[in-house]
């Protein structure tokens, strides 16, 4: 779950990148490279898992499909919360800048 789970997230992020990609200004990108990143560490966990385990990998039990879900979530809001601070570092539209000034003279 947690594999299929920053999958869709990179997708659905590789999409939104798709059509906004010759403006940029959102940092899209960045969201993409860390899901797919993330998409790849839990491949290569399923590998390894695969490896040691066989067939089992596919028959999982309920609970651990409800906590594999809740941590792939978990990576997808954790991926979220750093893009957010990277786009709020960066402040691409100055709207950051624009608030602190705002603050500082008004």
């Amino acid at each position: 779950m947690t594999l299929l789970t920053t999958v869709f997230a990179a997708v659905i992020s590789t999409v939104i990148w798709y059509k906004t990609a010759p403006k940029s200004e959102m940092q899209v990108g960045v969201l993409c490279l860390i899901y797919w990143g993330a998409s790849l560490m839990w491949l290569a966990d399923a590998i390894f898992a695969f490896a040691e385990q066989h067939a089992a990998v596919f028959t999982p039990a309920p609970e651990e499909m409800l906590n594999d879900l809740y941590l792939g979530l978990s990576v997808v809001a954790l991926g979220l919360v750093i893009w957010l601070v990277i786009l709020l570092v960066k402040d691409p539209k100055g709207v950051v800048k624009a608030a602190l000034f705002k603050k500082k003279n008004g």
